[in-house]
């Protein structure tokens, strides 16, 4: 998200809201995503919505997609009222798009994994909120690690990996979203001066940094299912 600041003169006014009510309102959003999401999950995954997801998983997916490129892109010129609303239907249509992980995992693997997810996330929140080290020389390397586990990941879809170098993707994957939780988090703090002192913007801000630390959760969320997966299948 690229804000233009250029002759917006702030003068001595007061920001439009704090800092902390800031990343307040960002953690309410993204555990607001999540709580659709999961139950979206549950919901699809109980009843016969899942055929028609098996059925349209390539439209779905491709929305998906769209509304993520349509948020991070646009959101400048979008309302609060439609941010949210992209927002939510992204956090839905991703958790109908996930069910089937209701269905290859045990529900005690899922809740394992989810109560080790937010340990990690949490973790690296807090050491990106307060951390003294600039993490922004972390952002190319981060973004090199994403594409090469994207190809990877493709190629493993269409030649197979072994065991071992699934677990090691999977290791990767979890290392890499746990490191951009803490970038991320760091950089939506420090952006926060440049949106404080107009309160449309920085709601507008908000949702769009729930959306990028929800996509940190969900991404480690399932880099360790398929761990705990994976060391589950090997014991039985």
């Amino acid at each position: 998200m690229d804000y233009n600041y250029n002759g917006y003169d702030r003068g001595y006014t007061e920001p439009a809201m704090t800092s902390a009510d800031y990343m307040n309102r960002t953690y309410r959003w993204m555990a607001a995503g999540l709580l659709i999401t999961f139950a979206a999950a549950f919901v699809t995954a109980a009843t016969p919505l899942l055929y028609v997801v098996n059925s349209l998983y390539l439209v779905f997916t491709i929305a998906e997609l769209v509304l993520v490129y349509v948020l991070s892109s646009r959101v400048q010129n979008m309302s609060v009222g439609g941010a949210r609303a992209t927002f939510f239907a992204y956090a839905l249509l991703n958790g109908m798009v996930l069910s089937y992980y209701f269905l290859v995992f045990d529900l005690g693997t899922l809740v394992l994994a989810f109560l080790a997810t937010s340990l990690y996330f949490g973790l690296m929140a807090v050491y990106g909120t307060t951390t003294h080290k600039d993490l922004s020389g972390w952002g190319p390397k981060l973004m090199m690690g994403l594409f090469a586990l994207i190809i990877t990941g493709f190629v493993g879809m269409l030649f197979g990996m072994s065991f071992l170098t699934t677990v090691l993707y999977s290791a990767v994957g979890l290392v890499v979203f746990m490191l951009l939780t803490a970038y991320d988090t760091q950089k939506l703090s420090q952006m926060f001066s440049y949106y404080a002192y107009d309160g449309e913007l920085a709601e507008k801000a908000s949702i769009y940094g729930a959306l990028t630390l929800y996509l940190d959760f969900i991404n480690i969320f399932l880099y360790v299912v398929r761990l705990l997966g994976m060391n589950s299948r090997r014991r039985n």
